[in-house]
């Protein structure tokens, strides 16, 4: 895993536009999709698309929160928040191909814990503050220097990152760059995705 990890918003994403703004992201460069829905209208439906888009440009695509969905529409993982299944009952259902995304926040604690029950990566944030999740606790760039020093497993880094401020990011280790507003809170999505993704050619 590596490159730009874009997460859909259903606040910022009509439905009626949602797969053609998802295809915009990754002609600009996304290698990793997200599915983030918190509203679950015409959930199943659009999760079925996606895995047939991103199956066909032969990128991955993760669930949000939601297991029996990954495991129904056979989506290629989840990622799962402090408030969800355990990661072990996520494996028991997904099984060991699975891809699983822990979100560690700020603590390296919560790392160590997730990579040894078999997360396949761990996420750090909110670095910057953001539009997304506006109270979100903060995680300072040395929390990515330790985590990279510590770990050998994927890192992303999440919150408020632009293509301004993102390299600084992958400079401290990051994999991968998780971002949400920056590009489907733009006009143009696939000139924002580029963006981002011309960092990492770049770093």
């Amino acid at each position: 895993m590596q490159g730009l990890y874009a997460i859909t918003d259903s606040n910022l994403i009509l439905d009626s536009i949602l797969i053609q703004s998802v295809e915009q992201a990754i002609i600009g460069g996304a290698k990793i999709i997200q599915y983030r829905n918190k509203k679950q209208i015409q959930y199943i439906k659009q999760a079925i698309i996606l895995k047939k888009l991103c199956q066909q440009y032969q990128i991955p695509l993760i669930i949000n929160d939601d297991i029996q969905l990954a495991k129904q529409i056979k989506a290629d993982g989840v990622h799962l928040g402090k408030n969800d299944l355990k990661l072990s009952q996520a494996r028991n259902i997904l099984g060991n191909k699975a891809i699983i995304g822990i979100s560690c926040y700020n603590r390296i604690s919560l790392a160590e814990q997730a990579i040894a029950d078999g997360a396949t990566y761990v996420a750090f944030g909110s670095f910057f503050n953001s539009s997304t999740k506006p109270q979100a606790t903060l995680c300072e760039i040395d929390i990515l220097r330790q985590a990279r020093k510590n770990f050998s497993c994927p890192i992303v880094a999440i919150g408020g990152i632009t293509p301004t401020n993102g390299s600084s990011l992958i400079n401290a280790g990051a994999d991968c760059l998780a971002v949400i507003n920056g590009i489907f809170g733009q006009k143009d999505i696939t000139i924002a995705t580029q963006k981002y993704s011309q960092l990492f050619c770049n770093a």
